[in-house]
């Protein structure tokens, strides 16, 4: 057997692997809502219902009520962070990315953002405002209006702190979105805390490239080499001789493990967390899957890889496969839809 270091990681064995990290082999566990975004180092949240799909996909006897009721208490906050787009994390892991991210050039660590942040902090602090409340703040105090405005509310409401009302990432989400400013978070370090995100990143998502690295987190190359520095990895290679990085206690499933059919949300993280995304979508289906938009459809896998998309129409759950199944998968894909369905309905 080839060195550790020179072990060569098969199509499969890369689904395999990333499979059971990403919690969406059998068999499922009965976690807390908090244990699955944390253990996913946050999960994406543009659209309500998808952080709900996906933990109820990953685990058993997961309520809605059980993610409202972190959200209401504020163990997790809907904010800004990976790749700028909104996620679901937990508190904790909230101070960790934005201490993480800080060395980044992201809108929210420029002068300005920084020059308006204690005045957006303020407002907020009186109690929840609104997109308006904003804007008419930042042209009352700061002369910023239209376009400028706008740019300059989102930056500096992130780097205040001031992150989504948390009525706003319930299941029946409030329209008019609100924002309401949370303690300021516990300080760490930028280079040890973007360290243990990318050590949390490989031990969730699998072995992975400094490219899929940089896709994942938005981070530039010499902050995430600084990173990577601090760490012990394990080395390997695809089958086109990238080097893939790994944690050392990664788990490693034997590749014939079978996997069940799982139905995935809208911009869920498997989804989107490598440059290289044929180790669960198939390169003939991107296209369909991620719009030019940045749009990523709700998708079901058949045998770990991403085989068709789905819908909830008058109550029922819809499928769509990219190719023909064998009967077998056909019913698979039939009772974890009626599961879905019936979830949904709550």
């Amino acid at each position: 057997m080839a060195p550790l270091a020179e072990r060569v990681l098969t199509r499969r064995e890369l689904n395999r692997i990333t499979l059971a990290r990403q919690l969406l082999v059998e068999p499922r566990r009965r976690l807390k809502p908090a244990a699955v975004i944390e253990h996913l180092v946050g999960m994406q949240a543009q659209w309500p219902p998808a952080p709900y799909v996906g933990i109820w996909t990953r685990t058993t006897g997961f309520r809605r009520s059980a993610l409202e009721r972190e959200l209401a208490r504020g163990t997790v906050v809907k904010a800004t962070a990976m790749r700028l787009t909104l996620h679901l994390v937990t508190l904790a892991d909230y101070a960790l990315i934005q201490a993480g991210l800080s060395e980044t050039n992201f809108p929210w660590r420029s002068a300005l953002a920084g020059r308006l942040a204690p005045s957006v902090r303020a407002l907020a602090a009186a109690g929840p405002v609104t997109l308006t409340d904003g804007l008419a703040h930042l042209e009352r105090e700061h002369g910023l209006s239209g376009t400028e405005g706008r740019r300059a509310w989102q930056a500096a409401r992130v780097r205040a702190h001031v992150v989504h009302h948390h009525e706003t990432a319930l299941w029946h989400a409030r329209p008019a979105g609100r924002f309401v400013a949370i303690d300021e978070p516990d300080e760490h370090t930028p280079v040890e805390a973007r360290a243990e995100l990318l050590r949390r990143y490989l031990a969730a998502f699998g072995p992975s490239s400094r490219k899929d690295i940089g896709t994942w987190s938005m981070m530039h190359v010499p902050e995430i080499k600084a990173a990577l520095d601090r760490l012990e990895l394990r080395t390997f290679r695809d089958e086109q001789g990238r080097e893939l990085l790994d944690v050392l206690d990664g788990t490693f499933p034997d590749p014939d493990v079978p996997a069940p059919v799982r139905f995935l949300p809208k911009w869920d993280n498997v989804l989107l967390a490598w440059a290289d995304r044929t180790r669960i979508l198939p390169d003939e289906y991107r296209r369909v899957v991620i719009g030019q938009n940045g749009d990523v459809a709700q998708v079901f896998l058949v045998d770990g890889f991403v085989a068709g998309l789905w819908r909830v129409e008058n109550g029922h759950v819809v499928t769509n496969p990219f190719a023909p199944l064998p009967p077998s998968r056909r019913q698979e894909v039939a009772a974890e839809a009626e599961r879905l369905a019936a979830f949904v309905a709550g």
